[in-house]
């Protein structure tokens, strides 16, 4: 019995959301008031249709707060992380979690031609693969159950 993961663009798929973005050139104080409304702890950058950058909490508080500046009077494109790492709809959700665990992040933008789908969060894909192992595992006593009663074993 093998197990069937799901893949990046089925979690999308399972749980729509919007893409939640700012501009490069638009203020910190600007993403973080966005951060707050919707209540993220990332928001991806947008220069049009291509993904720019990400911004995290983490972003700002260690480029902003720490080196003495102001979130107002910071742009977005001053301290956004520009190597961001991605998926594409077809990544596995235990691929993305090995990637995220790998690169110490907590949010995957997954692209298709380069243009934005949405983002999964690690809690999304671990919760998804606990789910599909709580399946697999009631498979797996209902399968030793019917070899127990067929062969009248005890279990």
């Amino acid at each position: 019995m093998k197990k069937v993961r799901k893949t990046a663009r089925q979690l999308l798929l399972d749980k729509p959301r919007d893409v939640i973005a700012v501009g490069p050139d638009d203020s910190v104080l600007t993403a973080l008031r966005l951060m707050v409304d919707k209540d993220i702890s990332t928001v991806l950058v947008m220069q049009g249709e291509s993904l720019a950058g990400i911004l995290s909490q983490r972003d700002y508080s260690h480029k902003v707060e720490l080196a003495g500046r102001t979130a107002a009077d910071t742009k977005v494109s001053e301290i956004m992380t520009t190597q961001v790492i991605c998926v594409g709809p077809d990544t596995a959700c235990d691929q993305c979690l090995a990637l995220m665990h790998t690169r110490r992040i907590r949010h995957l933008p997954v692209l298709e031609a380069q243009r934005v789908l949405g983002v999964i969060s690690n809690g999304d894909v671990l919760e998804e693969l606990i789910r599909e192992d709580e399946h697999f595992i009631q498979d797996l006593e209902h399968d030793l159950f019917q070899i127990t009663v067929d062969t009248g074993g005890c279990y």
